[in-house]
C-alpha cells in the first residue's frame, strides 16, 4: 500500500478545487472528447479514496456547520443518487452533504462525497439547475480527478507545502480566506499542473451535462445556473465564492451552451420536492434573506399549483417560527388533510404538536405515516424526538437503538441516544453514543476514551462491556490506518 504523504495529497486538492478554468471544446458534440478519468489505479486504490474521503468527511462534520435536517439531507441524497444512477464509471458509493453557507459553492472529494452550500437553493430556479451543479461534482468522483492529480504530481517534484493542510480547512469554510492563506503557496504552482485541472473542468462540465441529461433533466439546466453565476460576478462587486473554486471565463459559457444545443428539447416537469426544499431552507436557514423570501413567497402565491402549495407550506414554517402555533396549524391542516402521506407537511405538523405540547398527537400521526412509509429514516427520527418530549425514554431508546444501526453515520440518532439514555440514568449509554458522536468527527482519541469510561461502569464480562471494548478496537484500528494520509 502506498503511504501517501500529506503534502502530495494538499497539493492535489488545492489545485483541483482551485485552479480549475477550462477552454473552450473543439466541439459541443458529447463524444467530441475522450473520458480521461478513469485511470490513477496504480497511485491510489479506490479503497484508499474511500478511507481517505472517510477522514475528512469526519473533519468537515467536526468543523463546518453542516445541516443535519432530516428530510433536506433526504432530498438532496435521493437526487444525487437518481443522478449517480445515469453516471458512467461509478466505482464508490456517494454521499451528499449539505453545509448552511450563504455563498454558491459546490465541491467534491474522495470517495463520493459532495458537498453543497445552502446558496445554492436561493439561486437554483429549478431542479434542473440544482442536479447540474450535482452532476458536475459527480464527474470529478467517477473521472477520479483527485487521483489522477495525484498521479501527475508524483511523476513531477514535489513542491513544499508548509501549513497548507489548516488552509484547506479553511477554504472549505470560505473559499476567499483559504485562498488568501494559500496565496504564497499558489504563487509557486507549475502552469502543467494548471492546464492539467483545465482538462479536468472541461471533462467534468462535458460528462456531468450527459448524466444531467440521462437523468430525466433538462440539459441546459447547466448553462443556465452558470449564467446565473456570471451575473452574480458581473452586477456585484463581490465575486461569488463559487468562482473561486469553478472559474467561469465566457468560453466556458458559451461550450455550455453549444453542448446543450446538442440534446434534444425536453420539457422537464416542476418538481414539488424541489420546491418544498428550496422554501424550507429559506424560511428555517437563511433567516437573513427575509426580504427575498417574502418576495419570493409572494411569487409562488400566484404562480403555478405546485408554487401555491409551496407558498402555503413556506407561510406555515415561517409562523411556527415566529411561535405562533395555532396560526401555523390553521394553514397547514388543510394541505395535510389534501395530502395526509406528505412527509414534508407531517414533518412540521409534528414540529408545531411538540410545540404546543401535544405530543400524543404528534406520535399517532407519526406511526400512522410509518406503518406506510416502512422504515423511513425522516419519520423515525421524528418519532425518536417526540417520544423523548413526551418522556417515553424507554420507547425512544428502543426505536433510536435500531435507527442508528442503521443509519451509523446520521448524528442525529446518537445525539438524540445520548439525551434518551441521560433521561433514563443509564451513563453507560449515553458515554457510548457520545462516544460515536466523537467518532463520526474524526475525534478518536475522544471516542475512545468515552467507550473505555463505559467499559468500566457495566457488569464485567457482560455482553455491554463485550461490544463497547470490540467497538474500541475497531476505532484504534480505523485510527491507525487513517494515520498514514496525516504524515
Amino acid at each position: 500500500m502506498i503511504n501517501i504523504s500529506k503534502k502530495s495529497l494538499i497539493a492535489v486538492f488545492v489545485s483541483l478545487l482551485l485552479l480549475g478554468s477550462p477552454p473552450a471544446f473543439s466541439t459541443p458534440a458529447e463524444d467530441s472528447l475522450p473520458d480521461i478519468g478513469t485511470t490513477a489505479g496504480a497511485t491510489l486504490s479506490i479503497n484508499q479514496e474511500m478511507a481517505m474521503g472517510d477522514l475528512y468527511i469526519r473533519s468537515i462534520r467536526a468543523q463546518v456547520p453542516l445541516i443535519y435536517d432530516p428530510l433536506l439531507a433526504q432530498y438532496i441524497n435521493k437526487l444525487g443518487q437518481k443522478l449517480v444512477s445515469h453516471a458512467d464509471s461509478v466505482k464508490t458509493p456517494f454521499h451528499f452533504y449539505l453545509i448552511n453557507n450563504p455563498n454558491i459553492n459546490a465541491y467534491a472529494f474522495f470517495g463520493g462525497n459532495v458537498v453543497l452550500h445552502s446558496a445554492l437553493f436561493r439561486y437554483s430556479r429549478n431542479e434542473s439547475e440544482l442536479a447540474s451543479v450535482m452532476a458536475h461534482e459527480i464527474s470529478h468522483v467517477t473521472q477520479r480527478h483527485l487521483a489522477r492529480l495525484m498521479e501527475d504530481q508524483q511523476r513531477k517534484s514535489p513542491l513544499a507545502w508548509a501549513g497548507a493542510l489548516g488552509s484547506i480547512l479553511l477554504m472549505m469554510a470560505s473559499p476567499q480566506a483559504g485562498m488568501a492563506a494559500l496565496s504564497g503557496t499558489l504563487a509557486g504552482f507549475q502552469q502543467g499542473m494548471i492546464s492539467f485541472t483545465q482538462t479536468n473542468e472541461q471533462e467534468a462540465d462535458r460528462i456531468g451535462m450527459r448524466t444531467l441529461s440521462r437523468a430525466g433533466f433538462d440539459p441546459h439546466g447547466m448553462p443556465n445556473f452558470m449564467q446565473i453565476l456570471a451575473d452574480q460576478s458581473r452586477y456585484s462587486s463581490k465575486l461569488p465564492e463559487m468562482l473561486y473554486t469553478h472559474p467561469l471565463p465566457d468560453s466556458r459559457l458559451a461550450d455550455a451552451r453549444n453542448r446543450a444545443n446538442q440534446y434534444p428539447a425536453k420539457t422537464v416537469p416542476e418538481s414539488q420536492d424541489f420546491l418544498f426544499a428550496r422554501i424550507r431552507i429559506l424560511t428555517m436557514y437563511s433567516t437573513e434573506q427575509r426580504p427575498y423570501l417574502d418576495q419570493l413567497l409572494n411569487k409562488y402565491s400566484q404562480g403555478t399549483a405546485k408554487e401555491q402549495l409551496t407558498a402555503a407550506y413556506g407561510r406555515a414554517i415561517l409562523l411556527s417560527q415566529d411561535k405562533k402555533y395555532a396560526e401555523a396549524r390553521t394553514v397547514l391542516s388543510p394541505l395535510l388533510e389534501k395530502q395526509p402521506d406528505n412527509i414534508w407537511f407531517i414533518d412540521t405538523m409534528t414540529d408545531i404538536d411538540i410545540e404546543q405540547k401535544q405530543y400524543s398527537n404528534a406520535i399517532t400521526r407519526l406511526q400512522n405515516a410509518l406503518n406506510k412509509h416502512k422504515n423511513n429514516p425522516v419519520l423515525q427520527i421524528n418519532l425518536a424526538n417526540a417520544y423523548l418530549q413526551d418522556k417515553q425514554y424507554s420507547q425512544a431508546s428502543q426505536l433510536l437503538f435500531r435507527y442508528t444501526f442503521t443509519n451509523p453515520d446520521d448524528l442525529n440518532g446518537w445525539t438524540l441516544l445520548t439525551e434518551a439514555a441521560g433521561k433514563q440514568g443509564k451513563h453507560y449509554e449515553e458515554l457510548a453514543a457520545y462516544a460515536e458522536i466523537m467518532a463520526l468527527q474524526g475525534k478518536f482519541d475522544m471516542a475512545i476514551d468515552y467507550l473505555s469510561k463505559a467499559s468500566a461502569l457495566v457488569k464485567l464480562g457482560s455482553n455491554d462491556q463485550k461490544r463497547y471494548d470490540a467497538r474500541i478496537d475497531q476505532l484504534r484500528q480505523l485510527q491507525q490506518s487513517y494515520s498514514q494520509y496525516k504524515k
